[in-house]
């Protein structure tokens, strides 16, 4: 969660020559966008970008030490965010321990199970990706059943003044004035 005109910062210790990657979304709140970005541990700054709904930065580390990545939302007044980020710490471990030290070709049953473990991995990206642009849906349709819900309860009101007024207008039409003597 990320409040109007503030900024949070997150740290993770890395040793030097690890890749890392950080992904990021806005899921709700003003025009679902946010600052980030991502120093080295001499705090020069090695990404940055303003104003992002989201995106996805790898980056390979030179130095060893504490890395900071933070998010931003200090040009925004009045509008609360949540913002969901992955960050992944190193590269995944092969999927059968001795595949990097064979010299031989791959089975058909050892490479099947590397293209399955492959496509899983591209489905578990793909439902989180799902996940959020429905939990970034379900915030849009609250929001505007919100809206609805109030322009219906005005529009009731309206709806009742004027009746009222029109009986009383179609009252005044069948009253009989008397003369005053």
């Amino acid at each position: 969660e990320l409040p109007d005109s503030a900024q949070r910062c997150f740290h993770q210790e890395l040793e030097s020559g690890i890749k890392f990657t950080l992904d990021y979304q806005v899921i709700s709140g003003g025009h679902y966008d946010v600052d980030c970005y991502v120093e080295d541990p001499n705090g020069k700054t090695i990404y940055q970008e303003t104003k992002k709904q989201y995106d996805s930065f790898s980056h390979h580390t030179e130095l060893k030490g504490v890395y900071t990545f933070c998010f931003g939302n200090e040009f925004s007044t009045f509008s609360h965010k949540i913002v969901y980020f992955d960050f992944q710490v190193g590269d995944e471990p092969p999927i059968l321990p001795d595949m990097s030290n064979r010299v031989t070709a791959l089975t058909q049953m050892e490479s099947a199970c590397v293209t399955i473990h492959e496509m899983l991995n591209a489905v578990i990206d793909s439902q989180t990706h799902y996940r959020l642009r429905e939990a970034q849906d379900r915030s849009r349709a609250e929001e505007l059943n919100g809206r609805v819900s109030y322009w219906s309860v005005g529009e009731t009101l309206i709806l009742f003044v004027v009746s009222i007024g029109q009986v009383m207008l179609l009252k005044s039409f069948f009253t009989e004035k008397r003369p005053s003597s």
